[in-house]
């Protein structure tokens, strides 16, 4: 049984509608994904959408709408993007699922049999817009009062509730950092994390009373749950938690939860206090991703007017070149910037320029001068196996070696360097040429660039699935093929020994027009 791997994003609040910033996070976690699934991995990821709390409640009362209304017609905002944007989900779980109510009670229950729940009264700083708590000493003074670490208006709170005991987890938190210094990635966000932990825990209020709008505290009338102890325990739900009399269970402690940079404390202070408490495994890694920013390099938000909708992005330049884009020119974990140009300018240069041309080169060729059929090799010169080791050297090493660390810009900039390896070639090699000269060597010339192709097809896929799907197809390469393990390594490859024949190559990528002034 292949080994399982258990990804996940964090559940987008849908308050709104998604924004460039949802859908990089999507992106990079389905990326993630498909190449696991391409290592021969037995991938589960999950998304979805958080839907409970008090923005839902207030931004309901706003326009009139009962809050599940709301919840139903936003979160299929989500799953729109989901689809669009060609995420390979194997669920999208939503908080209002009847199957995460029982996994978050569940989870309540055995942080109060731990004795680690204990009922008093709050009284302290609230982040609406945060959905979190805050100590006196995180706040800061801005216009019109306290504000909260991220700069979000907090307001004091006082009402009845469940008290989490988070400061009887300070240490073992601390050691459990120490013994995986792994477990929060990339270091920048780990050492805000340990100084945090370092300053001391206070215990965190864990139950509402002053709305409804969330999972019912067991055996507590008038009590909901806070937000994030409902909203963490999705991931616990997506493994069947608490039944785990089924398969999902072994997917459960999650390879790795891929979050936002804001929300890194919620991941790896709470939510491992938790499961500790619930005596459950904790997470393998949590990475904190930077933001997409605006082109001034200012961070996106609806007052601003600057939010942008990635699906009017899918539809203007195509889906696999804002994927590429995003996770080309944003160095994960960093904050990044965008532009409709940087856009054009990136899908032109490396799909369009180099990599589209570079497989419409070589399958025209085969087409107009091998009758379609894939050319015979008649004996590799050393110039074909250095692009062949070249070309090995990324896909079965650069590329996944980057991936495994999560360094997806340098995987697509190690990818596109053996791009550039194989234009080269065929411009040294001058397939057209040997036509006339050496017909036998034309046809091993371009054999040798078909295998190659065919490589980087597979090894980008992730990043662009659509596209690479739709040249594999056009190549003839098997679905048992696509993996790393099945496409790379070959010289002698059954790529080039087949009946297929090719029919008229079309444009892979299509030259975008830069945007109107």
């Amino acid at each position: 049984m292949a080994e399982p791997f258990y990804i996940t994003t964090a559940i987008n609040y849908p308050n709104g509608r998604p924004h460039i910033g949802h859908a990089y996070e999507a992106i990079a976690a389905d990326a993630i994904a498909r190449f696991q699934r391409l290592m021969g991995r037995d991938v589960r990821f999950q998304t979805g959408t958080d839907e409970h709390g008090l923005k839902m409640v207030q931004t309901a009362r706003d326009r009139g709408v009962p809050v599940r209304a709301l919840a139903d017609e936003m979160s299929g905002y989500f799953q729109e993007m989901r689809d669009q944007l060609n995420i390979s989900c194997d669920r999208f779980i939503r908080t209002t699922d009847a199957d995460h109510y029982a996994a978050s009670q569940a989870i309540w229950r055995a942080m109060a049999d731990a004795g680690d729940l204990y009922l008093a009264r709050y009284e302290g700083w609230y982040s609406v817009r945060d959905e979190a708590f805050y100590d006196e000493k995180e706040l800061v003074d801005g216009e019109g009062g306290k504000l909260s670490p991220q700069g979000t208006p907090v307001e004091w709170t006082a009402e009845e509730s469940w008290f989490f005991r988070l400061s009887k987890y300070q240490q073992p938190l601390l050691d459990h950092y120490a013994a995986h210094p792994e477990f929060i990635q990339p270091e920048s966000r780990r050492n805000e994390v340990l100084r945090f932990v370092e300053g001391g825990l206070s215990d965190l209020s864990v139950s509402r009373t002053s709305f409804d709008w969330g999972v019912p505290v067991p055996g507590s009338p008038g009590h909901v749950m806070y937000v994030w102890v409902d909203a963490l325990t999705n991931y616990l739900t997506g493994t069947g938690y608490p039944g785990w009399d089924n398969e999902l269970k072994r997917f459960w402690p999650a390879d790795l939860h891929l979050i936002g940079k804001d929300i890194v404390r919620f991941h790896t202070v709470y939510w491992p206090a938790f499961l500790m408490s619930a005596k459950l495994p904790l997470p393998s890694r949590v990475f904190g991703h930077g933001f997409v920013l605006a082109r001034d390099g200012a961070k996106m938000s609806k007052s601003a007017g600057n939010v942008a909708d990635p699906l009017a992005l899918a539809e203007a330049f195509g889906v696999d070149a804002l994927r590429y884009f995003l996770l080309r020119d944003i160095s994960f974990g960093q904050d990044g910037t965008w532009s409709e140009e940087a856009i054009v300018a990136r899908a032109n240069a490396d799909l369009a320029n180099s990599f589209g041309n570079l497989a419409q080169r070589t399958l025209s060729q085969i087409f107009k001068n091998c009758d379609g059929y894939l050319p015979a090799i008649h004996g590799h010169s050393p110039a074909d196996a250095a692009l062949f080791e070249t070309i090995d050297r990324a896909v079965r090493g650069t590329i996944p070696n980057a991936f495994q660390e999560l360094a997806l810009s340098q995987a697509t900039e190690a990818w596109i360097q053996a791009v550039f390896a194989c234009n080269a070639y065929i411009d040294e090699r001058a397939p057209w040429a040997l036509r006339k000269t050496d017909p036998q060597r034309m046809e091993t010339v371009l054999a040798t660039l078909y295998i190659c192709i065919a490589q980087l097809a597979v090894s980008i896929s992730p990043v662009i699935p659509a596209s690479a799907a739709k040249l594999l197809d056009a190549m003839g390469i098997a679905p048992e093929l696509r993996t790393i393990e099945a496409i790379g390594g070959h010289w002698y490859s059954p790529l080039a020994e087949s009946g297929f024949r090719l029919s008229q190559p079309v444009a892979l990528f299509p030259r975008l027009d830069p945007p109107a002034a």
